[in-house]
């Protein structure tokens, strides 16, 4: 198996990949209640890598991400809130085989700022990126 090496991209080019690359897919891995009320990207699959209430990894995560994109070299986009549980679930993924892997640094709302709240210094909502609420 090839080596893989997982990808940092800001949110600006994660949108330029999904557009220049059909093959791409965008993987919303927050939970639902995030994806549907906090908003998501246009075009986003979600499929969660931890659920409330216990927060657990997901156990059906690879086999959900693997229906989703049976192609083990299609570009595979990782978003969370903040870019960590994106990370994980990289990981996770490469260990399953996929070969080209990309998180996306900022995810979904970006990092905390001084007064602890998001989307002020970062993220896909911050820098106008396409989305829409449920």
């Amino acid at each position: 198996m090839g080596y893989t090496m997982i990808e940092n991209l800001n949110p600006r080019q994660a949108w330029d990949l999904l557009q220049q690359n059909t093959d791409a897919v965008l993987v919303d891995v927050r939970t639902k209640v995030e994806h549907d009320f906090v908003g998501h990207p246009l075009g986003a699959i979600n499929i969660a890598w931890k659920e409330a209430p216990d927060w657990q990894v997901n156990s059906m995560f690879v086999a959900e991400v693997k229906k989703a994109v049976p192609d083990y070299n299609a570009p595979v986009l990782l978003l969370c809130r903040s870019g960590q549980r994106s990370l994980d679930a990289a990981k996770t993924l490469e260990d399953a085989g996929f070969r080209r892997l990309i998180n996306i640094v900022g995810g979904f709302e970006g990092p905390l700022d001084q007064h602890n709240h998001r989307g002020n210094l970062g993220g896909w909502r911050f820098n106008g990126l396409p989305w829409e609420q449920s």
